[in-house]
Parts: structure tokens; C-alpha cells; sequence
């Protein structure tokens, strides 16, 4: 259908904002070595809230609106991925294992949308 917005373009919206998350907590660290300002920007905790509300919307959308509907391995994989960004934004269970957690969560997340993006490009009746 014309204008309807398919599966595998929230797929791809949904692995840039992991590979966002990812450079959000790589990155600055890199930077905040010679710009000590960036190391401040870095710390900023709605910035981490905002991508957890926007990764949640994306990849219900993409695993939802696929084709046949999201597999259950993938859609329990997603939610693991998220609940790992959820985790690193509130910083539990501490402060120090905020990036690991963010970090993991963001490639589960990517991992996720590359299979269903992928699996929504299969021909039809093709397992």
C-alpha cells in the first residue's frame, strides 16, 4: 500500500538509534580526553532517558508491523535490549556499569532489527 510506512523502515530507524546509543557512549569519552566540556555533555541523564523513549516506539513498530507479525525469540530479545537501555539510563544496578549496560543493550537491539529487517526481505513463504 501506498504512503502506509513499512516494517523494515522502522528497522532501520531502529538500528541508527542504537548505533546512536553506541556513539553517545563511546564517543565522548574519546573526546572529553582533549574538550573536558564534552566530558559534562556526556553525564547529561535526560539525554540517555531520550533515547530509551525513542527506542521503544521504534522497535514496537518494527517487530510489530512485520511481516506474519514479530518472531517470539526476537521480540523477547528485543525486550531484553531494552530493558539493558532502561537499566543504563537509571544506572543500575550502578553508576560504573552504566556504558556496559547501554552499550550491550544498543547491539542486542541492532542485532535484533538487522535479523528482522532481514527476515522481512525474505520472499514470502520462505522460512
Amino acid at each position: 500500500m501506498a504512503g502506509v510506512l513499512r516494517a523494515p523502515s522502522f528497522d532501520g530507524m531502529a538500528m541508527s538509534l542504537s548505533g546512536l546509543c553506541i556513539l553517545h557512549c563511546l564517543a565522548p569519552p574519546v573526546f572529553a580526553i582533549a574538550l573536558p566540556f564534552l566530558g559534562v555533555l556526556a553525564e547529561t541523564e535526560w539525554v540517555h532517558w531520550l533515547f530509551v523513549a525513542l527506542a521503544i516506539p521504534a522497535s514496537a513498530l518494527a517487530l510489530f508491523g512485520s511481516f506474519g507479525g514479530g518472531s517470539a525469540s526476537l521480540i523477547l530479545s528485543a525486550t531484553a535490549g531494552l530493558g539493558l537501555l532502561i537499566a543504563g539510563a537509571a544506572g543500575w544496578p550502578d553508576h560504573g556499569s552504566e556504558t556496559l549496560m547501554t552499550v550491550s543493550g544498543g547491539l542486542v537491539l541492532a542485532a535484533v532489527h538487522a535479523l528482522n529487517w532481514r527476515r522481512a526481505r525474505r520472499p514470502h513463504g520462505r522460512s
